[in-house]
């Protein structure tokens, strides 16, 4: 059993209805209280209603929930081969993820990634985060809507997205191309967007499943970006070049 706390992740969850839902805590007064009330009736759940000081007194972080508390099991992970599957031929955009351990980031990746239109996220069975809610909350409740897979292995995994027709392309600061001078070829048909750790980047193995490389040009005294504002400029560079 999970707690998801504050109204985006709370408000996701009951709208995505992905996840095996138990019951709404509110707080009295808590704005967006009837919104949520509503899609949780929508849902088939329970509400329960309690004062501000036992609300509080029941949350260890209460002082972040703005008066909502949804009890939840937690978010399912899926086979990789299903997720293929999803959104059209031609168009499919994946996000996979190679040792981003901390889940702010990811979670603001994923935001990114499920408003640019990707179909999912393939993270690694070690050196991932969970998908817990911090996660949820840092992608403003976005987690409850993109699929993700796991994968013992993410460079079988790119290997069988090759056989599928994925094309490969890592972020790599030190040897890509600039991401503005790409060609727009480059952007189209189905792509999977490779994200290294800040600081160490890809591993080689992963690295050498690249079929193209692009870098971020950087003009200022610090030379890169934090993962997931490198991947926002993908991911929305890409949906502008197929729009």
């Amino acid at each position: 059993m999970e707690t998801l706390l504050g109204w985006h992740p709370v408000r996701e969850a009951l709208r995505a209805r992905r996840r095996k839902l138990h019951r709404l805590v509110v707080r009295e007064g808590a704005g967006h209280a009837d919104e949520a009330q509503s899609l949780a009736q929508a849902a088939g759940i329970p509400v329960e209603v309690r004062a501000v000081r036992a609300f509080d007194h029941g949350l260890a972080d209460g002082s972040r929930a703005q008066g909502l508390a949804l009890e939840a099991e937690a978010l399912p992970e899926y086979p990789l081969e299903s997720l293929i599957e999803r959104g059209e031929v031609g168009q499919r955009c994946l996000v996979a993820l190679d040792g981003v351990e901390d889940p702010q980031n990811a979670g603001a990746l994923v935001r990114s990634a499920e408003g640019a239109g990707a179909v999912a996220l393939l993270l690694t069975h070690r050196r991932a985060p969970p998908l817990s809610p911090a996660m949820s909350r840092a992608s403003a409740g976005a987690l409850e809507h993109l699929p993700v897979a796991r994968t013992p292995n993410l460079g079988r995994a790119l290997d069988l997205l090759k056989t599928q027709g994925f094309w490969i392309l890592g972020a790599d600061s030190n040897q890509g191309e600039d991401l503005y001078q790409t060609p727009d070829r480059l952007w189209s048909g189905d792509l999977v967007i490779v994200l290294g750790s800040e600081g160490k980047g890809l591993r080689p193995g992963v690295a050498s499943k690249l079929d193209h490389r692009v870098r971020i040009p950087m003009v200022g005294a610090i030379g890169s970006l934090n993962v997931s504002a490198a991947g926002s400029l993908l991911l929305f560079e890409r949906l502008r070049r197929i729009r």
